[in-house]
């Protein structure tokens, strides 16, 4: 019969594709919970006042024409909907299209299976797919698969979320008319009431009626429960042979029982002797499940609603049989912890001791991971319920009879994935030379033999030897034997090594060969060269397969995190910890097969992008647990510095000899010494763990430190530029010059810090800082000069944010969203042209009421010192915005005000019919002028205002200017020279071309006029009165 999951057999290759993308979308669900934008949630107040009449539930459906009729009804709502609508459509459809490939997989298997029933595929019908291994096992996943989305769904994606996001796609988008799917999603994804919040009250018939929404072929549920309770569908039990581990071997299957049976809630409810059999198989021992990818249930709480499920658990749950477990697991983990650290010891895991020991490794690896897996799940915070008093009592009850030690369970998860790691490697390695070895010990067997025939032949000497032309003849035919054995053949072969391992000893007995010393070595040499061959012909891939499946680490992928503490604690304490992690990340990395296995099966495209979900959510964890290492570097390094500035006297270049005692301070070096050397073994243990391949991610250990350590420098500059520019408006004078200083001392603390200790960890110290602090500045003048988008730059469409090295984002003290907009307003505030005059000649602001200095060009010094060139770019760039926003609001209100009263119009022309012609001299003058100001009264406050504003602007513009060309010729010469040179040229070629347009010009796509402004403004090489501002 042709094979199930051939590419030839439609309907294997249908079920395949299914399941396949089955998995791709949980995966994808899994990413975009991460990217849910903040305002579906309403969970700010300032949000639901903003968007509330614009986002709606599915109470929109009840009547569209109303709710649209009432948007139409003012133009401010209508504006805000087409802002919003700009901003989020991306967003949106991507949610929408992740649901809407939830309602066609069960679209598409309903499809299946009626093809099935109607006899599409010829010869296959739903009940001999069932009896085929590969499609019993993928019509399972299928099911599961479903039941698991729509978990996934309502954990991730609140309900009153999917339905705004799906109003709002309706809303918006163009394609909603052609989408007749829009009804039956919406009917599937409606919200159900759950709450993923602890404490949270389980709905009513939840989960079964949202598992009801699409209906299933019943006979098709029934049969999958069937093959789920009485079958070993993925023949696991063969790599769990002890009775006690069953549950174990079985637990990819009880999960997938557990979700299947929500769709006939029936069993769960009445059918008790079904129930009992599913406790008394799958879960006699264990209570807490993992349904997918670390997604953990606690059966206790999750079946208390159905009665034949409640009352078959409670026999599980008894006391004593939790009394039970938890001893057991304790004195089984004690035993294979001090097991697995002798098998650790330097030097014993030998070849010939693991080949010897097969069975007896592998022993203790199964007892090593079910030990782990019972007591991980078990002790799990997630899995129990506070407000739940059963549920603490079973959890304190396993704590004490389990002796629960995290850091212990820690350490062993820790050496057992070594002993796997160091296994596995032996295996494969083995296996690599495998036929090469066993070629070699019968070639030396051979060989031996051959000699031994020579001996008795009489020709080659050997002393005492006397001629035997029969046993010269039985050697000679030993090495044809021994030269005859076939390696593909390897039943055969080890049955005819055993009997030549039994006729050499034979044959030592019966014809006394023992009293020659040489003759006995050399058949004690052929027998223990048959003796490896048999080792090696036993070297079998399932010991890996067994090991493979053995070593699943899936049900941690969340619970890991619990421990990431107790990591990062044990790589402080002692960084060489870092090798040994190495290992269990390798360890969650083999939990990528489950998800996988399938779409790799089915050659998907989608293939490439689940991989790189789960595995940058690995790097991620992997970066997490050791950023520990580059935050206690920071730590020291700011020890290092406050020595620096403060306890160390810099020794002058002469020095009085009595005084080198006072200078040396012996006591303050010797601890940046050791901070120092500290610091260094911090960098060497992260640099021990080598290159690694988690998942399709390559690790670099070196980046990894580098990525690190940029983390924590972004962390704590962007915290000191948050906290050291926050102003009280209400100061006198103002705080903006000594809080500018403080934050240059601070910033400089950093930079020489980064300077010090760039040799020590082998980095560039000046690149990272410069990259970094530039990413921090341009990121929140990108988020400020949001304010005045109309399509905003969210955080994942930025160039500057990054996952890896993310700056963080704090919640705003005032109008301004970060500290540049804060920093700029307090320039305004004090420069208010108001209360202060600026004296050009000078450079500087006097107050018109006192005449003392309010701020000069110094300020924009200090911000160059401070911030740097990007800041003061940041605030040009602010600047310019704020510009643009001020003449808007003039032409907004010149259009309300002007252009809709006939007064002032018919003043205006009056106005210019009388002053016309311009060169002439205007008669009566004075009556003219006095009488057109007082009818247009009411404009000009505002023109006033907005002149005044955008003036005071560009002359804070034009200081900017100034201090980054000064600053730009002092520190960078060369840079500025050449600039200036390429602009004239740029400029000479462009008249040129004007004057004579055969000659070149740049082309619309050459991006070099656009390229060098960006230059020329960063070295201040422009005026920014010349600029126009498109309003």
């Amino acid at each position: 019969m042709l094979d199930f999951l051939a590419e030839n057999n439609l309907c294997g290759q249908a079920i395949l594709r299914i399941v396949s993308c089955g998995n791709a979308i949980i995966a994808e669900l899994l990413r975009l919970s991460e990217f849910i934008p903040a305002v579906f949630r309403f969970k700010d107040r300032a949000d639901l006042q903003k968007y509330g009449d614009i986002i709606f539930d599915f109470s929109y459906f009840k009547g569209p024409e109303l709710w649209e009729s009432k948007l139409e009804a003012k133009p401010e709502l209508q504006d805000l909907d087409e802002e919003f609508r700009e901003n989020h459509i991306e967003i949106v459809t991507r949610f929408y299209l992740a649901f809407q490939s939830v309602h066609k997989y069960i679209v598409d298997l309903n499809r299946y299976l009626d093809d099935l029933n109607e006899g599409v595929y010829i010869q296959q019908t739903l009940e001999t797919v069932l009896l085929n291994e590969d499609g019993k096992q993928l019509l399972c996943e299928a099911l599961y698969l479903y039941g698991v989305m729509l978990l996934v769904i309502d954990q991730k994606i609140e309900g009153e979320v999917r339905e705004r996001m799906l109003v709002s796609y309706y809303r918006y988008s163009a394609a909603r008319s052609a989408d007749s799917n829009m009804d039956d999603i919406c009917k599937l994804l409606r919200s159900t009431g759950y709450s993923s919040q602890p404490g949270a009250k389980r709905p009513p018939n939840y989960p079964e009626s949202y598992f009801r929404r699409v209906p299933i072929n019943e006979a098709f549920i029934s049969m999958v429960i069937g093959r789920l309770r009485s079958d070993d569908i993925y023949n696991q039990v063969s790599a769990y042979p002890l009775p006690e581990h069953r549950s174990t071997a079985l637990a990819t299957q009880a999960a997938m029982l557990y979700v299947t049976l929500y769709f006939e809630p029936a069993i769960l409810h009445t059918h008790q002797a079904k129930m009992r059999e599913i406790v008394d198989k799958y879960f006699p021992d264990n209570w807490v499940i993992s349904i997918y990818m670390g997604i953990t249930v606690n059966l206790a709480d999750a079946w208390d609603p159905y009665k034949a499920a409640k009352t078959a658990l409670n026999n599980t749950l008894d006391l004593s049989n939790v009394r039970e477990q938890s001893s057991r697991y304790a004195t089984v983990s004690e035993r294979v912890h001090s097991q697995v650290q002798q098998f650790l010891k330097e030097g014993y895991l030998r070849e010939e001791m693991v080949l010897d020991n097969i069975p007896r490794l592998l022993n203790c690896l199964r007892d090593c991971n079910v030990a782990i897996r019972w007591l991980m799940l078990h002790t799990a915070d997630s899995a129990y319920d506070p407000n739940n008093k059963r549920l603490r009592q079973i959890k304190d009850q396993i704590l004490t009879d389990s002796r629960y030690n995290p850091k212990i369970l820690f350490q062993l998860l820790l050496d057992t994935a070594q002993f796997e790691f160091i296994l596995k490697e032996m295996f494969k390695q083995m296996l690599s030379e495998k036929q090469a070895k066993w070629e070699h010990y019968k070639k030396e067997g051979s060989e031996r033999m051959t000699e031994l025939a020579d001996v008795f032949s009489g020709v080659k000497p050997l002393t005492r030897v006397e001629k035997n032309e029969n046993l010269q003849a039985w050697f000679r035919e030993i090495s044809k034997q021994i030269l005859s054995l076939n390696y593909d053949d390897s039943t055969a072969a080890g049955r005819k090594t055993v009997q030549l391992i039994q006729a050499l000893e034979e044959v030592q007995e019966f014809h006394q060969l023992e009293s020659n010393l040489q003759v006995c070595q050399f058949l004690a040499d052929t027998r223990k060269f048959l003796h490896q061959m048999i080792r090696t012909i036993n070297i079998k891939e399932e010991v890996l397969i067994t090991m493979q499946i053995v070593g699943d680490l899936s049900f941690a992928w969340q619970l890991i995190d619990s421990f990431t503490s107790i990591m990062q604690e044990s790589i402080r304490v002692s960084p060489s910890m870092v090798t040994k992690l190495r290992a269990t990340f390798l360890k969650l990395a083999s939990a990528l097969d489950l998800p996988l296995l399938r779409i790799n099966q089915a050659n998907s495209p989608d293939l490439l992008s689940v991989s790189q979900y789960y595995s940058g959510e690995l790097v991620s964890y992997v970066r997490k647990v050791l950023q520990i290492i580059p935050e206690s570097m920071f730590t020291s390094l700011l020890k290092i510095i406050k020595l620096q500035t403060h306890d160390i006297i810099e020794v002058p270049t002469r020095l009085d000899k009595d005084k080198l005692r006072d200078y040396a301070q012996l006591g303050p070096r010797y601890e940046v010494a050791k901070l120092t050397h500290a610091i260094s073994i911090f960098t060497e243990g992260i640099l021990m763990m080598k290159t690694t391949l988690v998942g399709i991610i390559k690790v670099d250990p070196k980046q990894l430190l580098e990525d690190g350590i940029r983390k924590e420098l972004v962390k704590r500059v962007a915290f000191a530029l948050h906290k050291g520019l926050i102003f009280n408006p209400r100061a006198k004078p103002s705080e903006l010059m000594p809080k500018l200083k403080e934050l240059g001392a601070t910033m400089d603390g950093f930079h020489r810090s980064f300077e010090y200790i760039q040799d020590y960890v082998n980095i560039y110290g000046l690149k990272i800082w410069q990259e970094e602090v530039s990413r921090i500045i341009n990121y929140n003048v990108e988020q400020e000069c949001n304010n005045f988008l109309r399509t905003k730059i969210q955080d994942w469409q930025s160039m500057y944010q990054s996952t890896h090295i993310p700056i963080p984002k704090f919640t705003p003290v005032d109008e301004s969203v970060t500290f540049i907009g804060r920093l700029c307003r307090e320039i305004l505030r004090i420069t208010d042209p108001k209360m202060t005059c600026h004296i050009d000649q000078l450079n500087t602001w006097y107050d018109m009421k006192t005449h003392q200095e309010v701020t000069s060009s110094r300020l924009f010094s200090e911000i160059q010192t401070t911030l740097g060139t990007f800041g003061l770019n940041g605030l040009d760039r602010l600047l310019c915005f704020m510009i643009v926003k001020e003449l808007q609001n003039f032409l907004s209100m010149f259009q309300k005000i002007i252009l809709r009263d006939r007064t002032v119009q018919d003043t205006l022309k009056t106005l210019m019919n009388a002053v016309s012609p311009l060169k002439s001299i205007v008669a009566n003058s004075n009556k003219i002028y006095l009488s057109a100001i007082a009818k247009t009264q009411k404009i000009w406050t505002a023109y006033l205002e907005a002149i005044m504003k955008v003036g005071q602007m560009q002359i804070l513009r034009q200081q900017i200017a100034n201090e980054l060309n000064y600053s730009c010729r002092f520190d960078s010469k060369h840079l500025a020279a050449a600039l200036e040179n390429l602009n004239k040229a740029l400029l000479a070629d462009i008249e040129a071309h004007y004057q004579d347009p055969s000659l070149p010009y740049p082309k619309e796509d050459n991006t070099l006029l656009y390229e060098i402004t960006a230059y020329l403004e960063a070295a201040g090489i422009h005026n920014p009165l010349n600029k126009g501002s498109v309003a």
